[in-house]
C-alpha cells in the first residue's frame, strides 16, 4: 500500500490529511483533539499525588495508535469508547507535587504526527506542552466570570459631601480642582491627577441597579485606600478608605471654629485649605466610617451575586504616605508615629531606602519608583516588619467584616530589590490570602512571560494583555494599546494574530487561563472605540476631541463579540459599554457618559453577556480553531453536549466561509441557531435556525460582522 501526501497549505504550513492511492481518506488529521479542559483532563484541578485521566480524540477506526508522553515516557493509551464520528482514547497517570508537562503521538500507518498547544503539529516542542499544576486550583466563580473595571472618581458621584474641594490642598506642586457637578463631562486636563469629579462608593452604591442588569459578575475596583491623587496609586495609608470616596461625618469639619487650630503645629499654619484636608483625612472617624461604607457596598455587592476585587499597590507608596510624611501631614497628630521622614528614631525608617544615611532631613533622597520621589519605593528586603505589615494588609480586606473576593495586584513584578525576593514576598502573599479567604483571586498586573509566577504558589494569573489585549487589538484595528503605533501589516494578519494567541496562552495553565482578565481597555491604555479610527497620537498632540472622530462601533462589536466568547474574564473598563471615547492616561479617565449613553452598545453588550452565562461551553468549555484568512477568523467553544461557534469578518466586503462543523460533534445533518449577529446596521439578537448538511456550515458574513452560532444535542 502506497501513502500519496496531499497538502494543504493554508499558509500554516501543515498536512491536513493522507490518502491513499485509490483516494480513500486515511489520516484525518483536522479531527484530532485534545486539551487540559475538564472534558479531556480528569479532573482538570488535580491534587498532588492523585491519579488523573488524560483522553484524545481521533476520527473513527482512523489511527492506530496514540501515546501520552510525558516526563520522556511514552504510554500506549487505550481506546476507550466511540461516539459518533470519534475514537476518544485514555490513559491514567500519577502525579506528584510538580509541574506535570505532556504532549500526545499519533501514528498512522508510517506517518507521525504530534499533537500539543498548536494542534497537530510535526514536530515537537517542549515549550508548546500541555501542562498542569497539582495542587494549583483558581477560584470557580472566576472561571469566565463578567467582570467590570471602576476608577471611582469617574463613575458617579452619590455623595457630594465627600468631595475633593479646590485648593483643599497642593499636590505636586500645585492646588487640586474640584470639578463641578455641571461639567461632569469635561474632557481630564493634560495633568489630571489633580483633578477630582467627585465619583465615589456612594455612587458605585447608586449603580449596583445597573450593573446588576449588566449582567456584571465582579467589580475590580482601582485602587480605594487613602491618597492624596484621583487615581490612588500613590496610597497614604491602607489601613483606611479614602474619606473622600467615602464618608466625611459634618463633625469633622469643625476646623475652621477655631476648636482644632492647636494642631496647625508643627505643619503649616498659613495653610488653611491644606490643614483642612488633613482634618478630613486624618480623623479617625471619617476613616472608620469609610471603611464601614465599604463593608456595606461589598456586602450590597454580594447580595446581587457580585464579587468584589480590590487594588494593591506594594511595590511603592506616596510620599503622603504616613510611614514617609514628607507632606508631614501626620505630624503630630494623636495615634501616628513620625515619618521616616520627619524623624529619624520613626519606626518606618527601614521601609525605604535612604540614599544618604547622614543627612537629614533627607531632602528627597531616598527611592523612588522609576525615579518619581512622589512614589518611594517600598524596602521590604531591610524590613520585616514592612513585609508583616502588607501581609497583614493582605489578609484584612479579604477577611470579615470586609470579604473582598480578591487582589489586583499593580506592577506585581516590579516589587522588592530582586527576583529571587520577589518571588518570595509573593509566595507568602498566597498563603496568607488563601488561608483567610480560599475562595479570593489574585490577579497581577503583567506584562511579559507570567510562567515563573503562575506555578500555583504565588499569582492564580494576569491582566492579559500579550494573549488578548494586544494581538486582538492589532488584528482588528492595526493599532498598539496607546494608540502609539499603527501597524498595516498586521491589521486582519491572521497567522500573527493566532501565532500570538498560541505562544502566549502556552504560558498559562488552564487554571490561570479561565480567571485571566481579558479587557479591551482600561485605565493605562487608550480605550478600544478610539484606537478603531486607527490615528496615531495621544490628547497632548491630537486633542481630545480626535479620539472621537473616525471610530468604527462595528469593528468595536467585534472585539466585544470575541471578548464574550474566548477562554478567560471578559472585564469592561467602565463606560466602554456606553460608548466612551479616550486617547491614553488621562484621556481614557473620562467619566461614564450618564444621559447620553450609546444604548445600542449597552443593549449588545447585554445581549452578549447574556449569552456567554447562558452557554456553558463559553466559560469551561474547549476551543478550536475553524478557518481563518485576512481580517476573518471562525473558532468554536464546545462541550460534549453543546457546541457555538463565532465567525467575526472585519472586513471592508462580505466573506463566505466554509465550516466543517462536524468536527466539533455536531451531527452532518443538524441545526444550528444563531443567537446574534452584528454589523455595521447595529446588531439583532432575534434567534434564527441555519441548516448544515454534510457536516459543514456555509455562511456569508456581511461587512464588519460577528455572529453566534450554537447547537444543543
Amino acid at each position: 500500500m502506497s501513502f500519496e501526501p496531499k497538502y494543504n497549505d493554508n499558509s500554516r504550513g501543515h498536512w491536513d490529511q493522507y490518502y491513499i492511492s485509490n483516494m480513500r481518506p486515511v489520516f484525518n488529521k483536522r479531527a484530532l483533539f485534545s486539551d487540559p479542559s475538564p472534558e479531556y483532563l480528569i479532573p482538570a484541578e488535580p491534587m498532588p499525588y492523585s491519579i488523573v485521566k488524560a483522553r484524545f480524540r481521533t476520527y473513527k477506526n482512523n489511527v492506530d495508535r496514540v501515546f501520552f508522553v510525558c516526563r520522556g515516557e511514552k504510554t500506549l493509551m487505550d481506546k476507550a469508547e466511540t461516539v459518533g464520528e470519534f475514537d476518544f482514547y485514555e490513559t491514567e497517570f500519577t502525579v506528584d507535587d510538580t509541574e506535570i508537562f505532556y504532549y500526545f503521538e499519533v501514528k498512522c500507518g508510517k506517518i507521525t504526527c504530534y499533537y500539543d498547544t498548536r494542534g497537530a503539529v510535526n514536530h515537537a516542542e517542549d515549550r508548546f506542552s500541555f501542562h498542569v499544576i497539582p495542587g494549583f486550583k483558581t477560584p470557580d466563580w472566576a472561571k469566565g466570570a463578567v467582570m467590570y473595571q471602576i476608577f471611582v472618581d469617574r463613575f458617579y458621584n452619590g455623595d457630594k459631601t465627600n468631595d475633593v474641594l479646590t485648593d483643599e490642598y497642593t499636590y505636586i506642586g500645585e492646588h487640586v480642582q474640584r470639578v463641578d457637578g455641571d461639567n461632569w463631562d469635561k474632557y481630564p486636563a493634560a495633568m489630571g491627577v489633580r483633578e477630582f469629579y467627585g465619583g465615589d462608593l456612594q455612587g458605585v452604591m447608586d449603580k449596583l441597579d445597573y450593573l446588576e442588569d449588566l449582567g456584571i459578575e465582579a467589580i475590580y475596583f482601582n485602587p480605594l485606600f487613602v491618597s492624596p491623587s484621583n487615581h490612588k496609586y500613590d496610597i497614604q495609608d491602607y489601613d483606611y478608605i479614602d474619606p473622600h470616596i467615602g464618608v466625611i461625618l459634618p463633625e469633622t469639619e469643625r476646623w475652621e471654629n477655631g476648636d482644632m487650630k492647636q494642631l496647625l503645629e508643627p505643619w503649616d499654619k498659613n495653610n488653611q485649605n491644606a490643614f483642612r484636608y488633613h482634618a478630613r483625612v486624618t480623623d479617625k472617624r471619617n476613616l472608620e466610617a469609610s471603611n464601614a461604607l465599604f463593608a456595606k457596598l461589598v456586602e450590597e455587592c454580594h447580595k446581587r451575586g457580585i464579587k468584589v476585587i480590590i487594588d494593591g499597590v506594594f511595590n511603592h507608596c506616596g510620599s503622603f504616605n504616613k510611614w514617609l510624611d514628607r507632606e508631614r501631614i501626620y505630624e503630630g497628630k494623636e495615634g501616628y508615629e513620625p515619618g521616616a521622614y520627619v524623624s529619624k528614631e520613626s519606626p518606618y525608617h527601614t521601609f525605604f531606602m535612604f540614599h544618604n544615611q547622614d543627612a537629614f532631613p533627607y531632602n528627597g533622597s531616598y527611592d523612588g519608583w522609576w525615579g518619581h520621589d512622589t512614589l518611594p519605593k517600598l524596602d521590604y528586603e531591610d524590613s520585616p516588619k514592612l513585609q508583616q505589615y502588607i501581609l497583614d494588609i493582605a489578609r484584612k480586606w479579604v477577611s470579615p467584616p470586609y470579604n473582598v473576593d480578591g487582589w489586583r495586584l499593580d506592577v506585581a513584578a516590579d516589587l522588592g530589590f530582586s527576583p529571587e525576593f520577589n518571588h518570595q514576598f509573593w509566595h507568602k502573599f498566597r498563603r496568607v490570602v488563601k488561608e483567610a479567604n480560599p475562595n479570593a483571586i489574585i490577579i497581577a498586573e503583567h506584562y511579559g512571560c507570567p510562567r515563573e509566577w503562575l506555578k500555583g504558589d504565588q499569582w492564580d494569573t494576569v491582566m492579559n494583555y500579550d494573549a488578548f489585549m494586544e494581538p486582538l487589538t492589532w488584528f482588528l484595528t492595526g493599532m498598539q494599546k496607546h494608540s502609539d503605533d499603527y501597524r498595516e501589516d498586521l491589521l486582519g494578519n491572521v497567522d500573527a494574530f493566532y501565532g500570538a494567541l498560541k505562544y502566549h496562552n502556552s504560558f498559562f495553565t488552564a487554571s490561570s487561563t479561565s480567571v485571566a482578565m481579558n479587557e479591551l481597555s482600561n485605565h493605562d491604555h487608550s480605550r478600544f472605540l478610539t484606537r478603531t479610527n486607527r490615528r496615531v497620537g495621544r490628547a497632548n498632540t491630537l486633542g481630545c476631541e480626535a479620539a472621537n472622530q473616525g471610530i468604527n462601533k462595528a469593528v468595536f462589536r467585534n472585539a466585544v463579540a470575541f471578548q464574550f466568547t474566548w477562554i478567560g474574564a471578559p472585564t469592561i473598563y467602565y463606560g466602554d459599554e456606553a460608548g466612551q471615547c479616550g486617547f491614553t492616561d488621562p484621556d481614557n479617565r473620562r467619566t461614564y457618559p450618564w444621559g447620553h449613553e450609546d444604548h445600542e452598545l449597552i443593549d449588545f453588550h447585554k445581549e452578549m453577556i447574556r449569552i456567554r452565562k447562558s452557554c456553558y461551553e463559553m466559560k469551561m468549555g474547549s476551543t478550536k480553531y475553524m478557518a481563518g484568512e485576512h481580517g476573518m477568523i471562525a473558532f468554536a467553544r464546545f462541550v460534549k453536549d453543546s457546541q457555538s461557534i463565532v465567525v467575526i469578518n472585519n472586513n471592508r466586503d462580505s466573506k463566505t466561509v466554509n465550516l466543517s462543523v462536524y468536527l466539533l460533534g455536531i451531527p452532518r445533518e443538524a441545526t444550528l441557531t444563531r443567537l446574534i449577529l452584528s454589523d455595521e446596521r447595529g446588531h439583532d439578537a432575534t434567534k434564527v435556525d441555519v441548516n448544515i448538511e454534510g457536516g459543514h456550515f456555509i455562511v456569508t458574513m456581511p461587512p464588519f460582522s460577528s455572529a453566534v452560532f450554537r447547537h444543543v444535542k
